[in-house]
């Protein structure tokens, strides 16, 4: 059986934040998979490469700065029917209320634990896996 390539796409203005989350996860999450990266540096690029590709996870830093993950999470959603699952990096714990309410599949807390990061990137891609 052949992995399944996938297309995540990072977004962060700090190039360091999206090594580390290209890092966390890895390009092997799991048995199975094979993630291929993209990456965007600004909210007009992060919404074209939605628009122009095939993108299986968006994941997002919720620290961004001027356009933070949270609100294009919240963005992409609400303009499109099938936006892809998405997962926003942030600072607090207490953050998570303001992502539920921004519709994110899923959250996770600075620093990124390569584990968890993991194991949170393959469960939505197994979860929203093309039919």
């Amino acid at each position: 059986m052949s992995d399944r390539l996938c297309t995540v796409l990072l977004y962060s203005d700090d190039p360091q934040v999206r090594d580390r989350m290209r890092m966390a996860v890895g390009t092997r999450p799991a048995p199975g998979l094979q993630i291929e990266f993209v990456e965007a540096s600004a909210y007009a690029e992060c919404v074209r490469l939605v628009d122009d590709y095939e993108i299986d996870l968006l994941l997002l830093d919720g620290e961004a700065s001027p356009g933070g993950g949270i609100g294009i999470a919240r963005q992409i959603k609400d303009d499109r029917d099938d936006s892809p699952p998405t997962c926003v990096v942030i600072a607090r714990a207490a953050d998570r209320w303001l992502a539920a309410y921004a519709q994110v599949d899923a959250t996770l807390v600075h620093p990124l634990d390569p584990v968890t990061t993991g194991t949170t990137v393959a469960g939505l891609l197994r979860a929203h896996a093309p039919a």
